[in-house]
């Protein structure tokens, strides 16, 4: 039987109990701000997780999805697809990549960067080429696959031996990678910025050296961006900053701005022997998500837009660096880069994200005791001071207790 209480009162009781689901609910949004059942508002510096890159209702997006709904939703790929087809060339004419594949989620878009490691060394004959090197406190998704490549006990636990094919060392120790390849060596799979991991990253010398040995051992570099592209960090990817190029890349998240939409980005020598049936989706490129992903496009590649993005980075990241400072026994420092901040707490961070959104400031959690600032790239200067002022609240909470 269908219920017909407000969607505010139907209980949880039929989802699957896998998310520790706060005790808020939301039914709409404006910019940087959500609006919940209750009509209490709330200043969303988490953005879906790094997904919500242009904020709430964005008009340009909301026009370009209206539009979209009324014409085709679905249609396959077994058929053409000009959309898509602009939107392929438009990622790569503003990346290094040659090709795309669509997919629906982050970990698809990263099965398929495993699977085009491993087929490159396929088609040139050698097929024992499949491990991947990764990194300690990486995280790749949630599927088997990209589960093992994470690597980490909290996800893995319950499923099982996890796949073979992953070797993981610590980031930032090259000889820890240079001891790791071997003769079945594919690829090494990095973040240009851990989100998860705790807004970690390694130094620009170590991405360089990475790019150095793969092309010295005939490996591909694989750039997961799931998090890190389109903007997060202020270049449309955060490879433009590190100044090193990588033969494939994954991307997702805000690639739709809200919308899912997963890509992996590959090099026309990275996708040798890639054919008809060898990899695929049934939604992947689904017409309405490619109209999403274009919208986002659309406003990012306006001139100005990351000059402003990075000139809001600025400010944020100077007064929470304040923040700091005047509350030393809650907050340690800031960290990350762009609007990929990481705050590393002194307090436990699950009571800090807590005590920000009882001050109606929406973060999130990181590794390494950190919570995430992910506010939405349109984030304005109001919007900072609001955030920076509800920060200082929840700190002087803590700091009473302390005291």
């Amino acid at each position: 039987m269908t219920s017909n209480a407000p969607s505010s009162q139907i209980s949880q009781a039929h989802l699957l109990p896998v998310f520790a689901r706060a005790d808020v609910a939301f039914e709409r949004g404006e910019g940087s701000w959500l609006i919940s059942t209750t009509g209490e508002r709330y200043l969303d510096f988490t953005s879906g997780v790094a997904v919500n890159s242009l904020g709430h209702a964005h008009p340009h997006m909301v026009q370009a999805l209206q539009e979209q709904a009324t014409k085709l939703w679905h249609m396959s790929n077994l058929f053409k697809s000009p959309d898509g087809e602009r939107l392929a060339a438009r990622l790569c004419e503003n990346s290094f990549a040659d090709f795309v594949f669509f997919a629906n989620s982050g970990a698809e878009a990263m099965e398929c960067a495993l699977k085009v490691t491993r087929h490159y060394h396929f088609s040139k004959g050698n097929p024992e080429r499949t491990r991947i090197i990764t990194f300690e406190g990486a995280f790749h998704g949630r599927t088997l696959g990209t589960l093992a490549a994470t690597g980490a006990a909290k996800y893995l636990e319950g499923y099982g031996k996890p796949l073979d094919g992953f070797d993981q060392v610590p980031l930032g120790d090259l000889d820890a990678v240079k001891a790791a390849i071997g003769p079945e060596t594919a690829g090494i799979v990095i973040e240009p910025l851990q989100g998860e991991g705790g807004v970690r990253a390694a130094s620009n010398a170590f991405f360089k050296a990475l790019r150095e040995l793969c092309d010295k051992h005939g490996i591909l570099l694989i750039f997961d961006e799931v998090q890190t592209g389109m903007g997060r960090t202020g270049t449309l990817f955060a490879y433009e900053r590190l100044g090193v190029t990588p033969d494939v890349m994954s991307l997702a998240k805000a690639l739709g701005g809200g919308f899912p939409i997963g890509a992996c980005l590959v090099t026309a020598a990275a996708a040798e022997g890639m054919a008809p049936g060898s990899h695929g989706s049934t939604f992947g490129g689904n017409p309405l998500a490619v109209a999403a992903a274009n919208s986002v496009l659309d406003v990012m590649l306006k001139p100005g837009f990351f000059d402003q993005v990075n000139k809001m980075t600025l400010l944020l990241k100077q007064k929470l660096a304040g923040v700091v400072d005047r509350y030393p026994t809650v907050l340690q420092e800031v960290r990350g880069e762009g609007m990929l901040i990481g705050l590393k707490a002194v307090v436990p961070a699950p009571d800090l994200v807590g005590a920000l959104r009882d001050a109606k400031l929406l973060t999130v959690g990181a590794g390494d005791n950190v919570v995430r600032f992910l506010p939405p790239l349109i984030v304005t200067e109001s919007d900072i001071d609001e955030a920076v002022q509800r920060l200082e609240q929840a700190c002087t909470v803590f700091s009473k207790g302390a005291a």
